[in-house]
């Protein structure tokens, strides 16, 4: 089940792209969309499999393959890789949904995107750390095309500092893992095994330091963000869907899978300055996001302040805390996707997205009022108005990091309630007031364009009434990291305290 979870996307673009005779773009979407359903569809059969009271790795794939390497076709799934497919496989779907119907090349841009959703899903399975890198790597290739060639006016700037920023980051990752076999003495880069070898903490803060720097690149974390916004604002809407809502998540997923689970003595010593780097990094986003004309830049720059959020959660190291990390990427897909279609819907109607031309779009008789009415639901769930899954994201990464983080927390704390106002300035400038002239004969937003807003709001508003729903999936997997990882610690830092309330205080 997990092999067609993640070669399916892999099989969808070799259709497409192979398929014999001409195919009409039309054509090409329908068979992108029915196996991007098809992989929704097996995913949802899979969370019936799927025992959130289990915290082992279920359901696994074993095949030795390049064995004198260490690499070998081993995947699995557990609490904290299902939420993260899940939002894959869901994001996939809209992406390709809310794509251009006469968009240029549309075999070589669906196919594209099926092999970026099999690079993720890969990634987000593979239990042997090789396997992670090559999947990790692959997405970088069909995203620089996506920007290259489909993306705005810098497309070619964009795409070229998109690649060699997330180069930088696979090589340095690539560093750490190489460097943990060879010191442990392993036979293979299996993630289990590992977990069992024992290293010094100084050779662990030696392989870490890597680690961090290349998965912060990826979140990204201030100051390696600059990548980021560049590639938001001349990516197309589906791929800055993808690229917000799936691919940021595998810098945060490999902190919690390889930083606390394989290095957690050089954690603890390094949280306090990854803390203080989360809120330096939360404060900046937000800042830079209330100079931003550019609505996409808004967003892009809030996605930056909403993922230092998962850094702070995961320096604190507490179950809660790293229950919050887990639902607050879930909560950050949901919210990301849903504002980066309507600023593309917005964009697709005026041809603008500058806060400073749109105005009134909220009108009823000739603006976009049910865009505008889906676009104040997803500031409010960003800015974490309760009911919805923003808030309860939020509130689990404060409450699970305050007690150990008070300082870096309450700056979080500012970096929050800054979302309220560069959020509230965008939507009052572009959907209040009257409607200029110049946008008096706006197109008509049709119900089929609606329909993937409005399946993200509904999620954001189930999720944030019913949040269980997505947090029991992750409960007993959290509580068994912390305990396992607990057992195998070596070296207690000075910070005895930060150790203590990180994994021996009870999650309740």
């Amino acid at each position: 089940m997990l092999s067609a979870l993640v070669w399916m996307p892999f099989l969808g673009a070799a259709l497409i792209t192979f398929y014999p005779g001409k195919l009409e773009t039309i054509h090409t979407r329908k068979i992108a969309l029915v196996v991007a359903s098809s992989v929704l569809v097996l995913n949802l059969i899979l969370g019936f499999e799927f025992n959130p009271t289990n915290p082992d790795m279920q359901l696994s794939e074993y095949l030795p393959w390049i064995s004198w390497l260490g690499l070998n076709y081993h995947l699995g799934v557990d609490g904290l890789s299902f939420p993260l497919i899940f939002i894959n496989s869901l994001l996939t779907l809209i992406a390709i949904y809310s794509s251009n119907e006469s968009i240029h090349r549309p075999r070589f841009y669906y196919a594209l995107l099926f092999i970026l959703s099999g690079g993720v899903g890969g990634a987000f399975l593979a239990q042997n750390l090789l396997l992670f890198f090559l999947f990790y790597e692959i997405e970088i290739v069909p995203l620089y095309f996506l920007i290259a060639i489909w993306g705005g006016e810098r497309r070619g700037y964009a795409a070229m500092k998109f690649l060699l920023y997330t180069a930088i980051s696979g090589f340095l990752v690539l560093i750490s893992f190489l460097g943990l076999v060879w010191l442990s003495g392993a036979q293979s880069f299996d993630y289990e095994p590992l977990r069992s070898h024992t290293l010094p903490v100084n050779t662990q803060l030696l392989l870490l330091a890597p680690l961090l720097v290349g998965l912060a690149i990826k979140i990204p974390i201030f100051p390696f963000h600059t990548w980021l916004p560049d590639a938001h604002v001349e990516a197309s809407t589906p791929v800055s869907i993808m690229l917000a809502g799936v691919l940021l998540k595998l810098g945060t997923y490999g902190l919690l899978r390889f930083g606390i689970g394989l290095f957690l003595d050089a954690w603890v010593i390094l949280a306090p300055a990854m803390a203080t780097l989360a809120a330096i990094s939360a404060l900046y986003g937000a800042s830079c996001a209330i100079a931003q004309r550019d609505m996409k830049k808004v967003v892009a720059y809030s996605s930056i302040a909403h993922m230092a959020y998962i850094l702070l959660a995961a320096a604190a190291t507490t179950r809660l805390s790293i229950i919050a990390a887990i639902f607050q990427m879930v909560s950050h897909g949901l919210i990301s996707a849903l504002l980066f279609l309507l600023v593309g819907v917005v964009y697709k109607k005026t041809g603008s997205r500058d806060v400073y031309f749109l105005k009134g779009l909220l009108n009823p008789e000739r603006g976009l009022p049910i865009a505008g009415t889906l676009m104040i639901l997803g500031v409010m769930a960003s800015a974490g108005i309760p009911g919805m899954v923003g808030f309860i994201a939020e509130f689990l990464v404060f409450r699970g990091s305050f007690p150990i983080f008070p300082m870096q927390t309450l700056l979080c704390l500012i970096g929050s309630g800054l979302t309220a106002v560069y959020f509230l300035l965008m939507v009052n400038r572009v959907f209040f007031g009257r409607l200029t002239p110049e946008l008096s004969q706006l197109p008509q937003v049709f119900w089929s364009e609606r329909m993937p807003a409005i399946a993200l709001a509904l999620l954001i508003v189930i999720l944030g009434i019913v949040p269980n729903w997505a947090i029991r999936w992750s409960e007993q997997q959290v509580a068994v990291l912390l305990a396992a990882t607990e057992a195998n610690i070596s070296y207690i830092p000075p910070t005895k305290p930060l150790l203590e309330n990180s994994i021996a205080k009870p999650y309740n």
